[in-house]
């Protein structure tokens, strides 16, 4: 605990899974965070879970791909604490199409969103970190996206990865002002489970459908070498290594959050040898919210 002791923080993205999860483990090391979302009431659910803990949070409304807005967040945080330290963000537009259907706004609009929410939100979090002077570290949240390709995500990886290139060229930018820039990478995650993936774990039943991931939840669990999801507070306890001055001779750096998928042989699938499988698993984990569990994901 208290490894954020004094430090300033925003969150871009502050739903209760990834965004709101990282908000609460920056608050219980000790960080005042600010927590900004396109969603008010995204926001203030959040800094409301964080006050009832005893954690000082700020709610913020904003659009990260706007810069009007990414200026005004980062200067009312500025005003209230007289500093910034640090920033995550994860903001973006999620677009699956096949480039034979690919409609041009579409992919505008998708391509853009993460690789903008990115430089927006370091340039302005930068500008403050330099003028207040501190030696701060901004973060990023990727995808195995930004390292692969599949069908259907043309315009998704493609955004990732000119998130991870623009975070690695900040990175060289900011050197010279003490400034750290890095990447956090993680797979499906399990709170997709019952988020964007519920009606095939309610149904149990995989359907192919031509604009989405064209494998299975189990055959995804079967990949990943540790047998599970990451979850929302593995990317948590990430950040705040990120975060914290433990890492103050990381920059540039991307860290893999994905239980070894990325650096296995990719023909081979642990899940075969193990026996995992997506019907136990679903049964055996629970729900989380803010890192917290809650119930229990399907009965027995």
């Amino acid at each position: 605990m208290n490894r954020l002791d004094g430090k300033v923080a925003i969150v871009f993205g502050a739903g209760p899974n990834i965004g709101g999860t990282i908000a609460h483990f920056l608050s219980r090391e000790g960080a005042r965070v600010a927590v900004s979302d396109v969603d008010r009431e995204a926001a203030n659910r959040t800094a409301a879970f964080l006050s009832a803990r005893g954690h000082e949070a700020l709610p913020l409304q904003g659009n990260a791909v706007e810069e009007a807005d990414v200026g005004r967040i980062v200067e009312e945080v500025v005003a209230r604490y007289g500093r910034l330290d640090c920033i995550v963000n994860m903001a973006g537009k999620v677009h699956w199409s096949s480039v034979l259907d690919m409609a041009l706004a579409d992919w505008r609009e998708a391509v853009l969103s993460f690789p903008t929410a990115g430089l927006l939100t370091t340039k302005h979090a930068a500008k403050a970190m330099i003028a207040a002077g501190c030696r701060g570290s901004i973060i990023h949240l990727l995808s195995s996206a930004a390292h692969f390709g599949q069908p259907a995500g043309a315009a998704y990886c493609a955004a990732k990865a000119a998130l991870l290139n623009m975070a690695r060229c900040a990175a060289m930018d900011l050197a010279p002002h003490g400034i750290r820039v890095n990447t956090i990478t993680p797979c499906a995650m399990e709170h997709q489970l019952w988020t964007h993936m519920r009606e095939e774990i309610e149904t149990e039943k995989f359907v192919l459908k031509p604009d989405r991931p064209h494998y299975s939840r189990d055959d995804f669990l079967k990949s990943i070498p540790l047998g599970r999801f990451p979850r929302a507070a593995d990317l948590a306890w990430a950040a705040v290594f990120l975060a914290s001055d433990e890492s103050s001779f990381l920059t540039g750096v991307d860290i893999p959050v994905d239980g070894g998928l990325r650096f296995k042989y990719p023909a081979w699938r642990p899940g075969d040898a193990t026996g995992v499988n997506i019907g136990d698993y679903v049964r055996a984990i629970r729900r989380t919210e803010y890192g917290e569990e809650t119930e229990g994901l399907k009965e027995t």
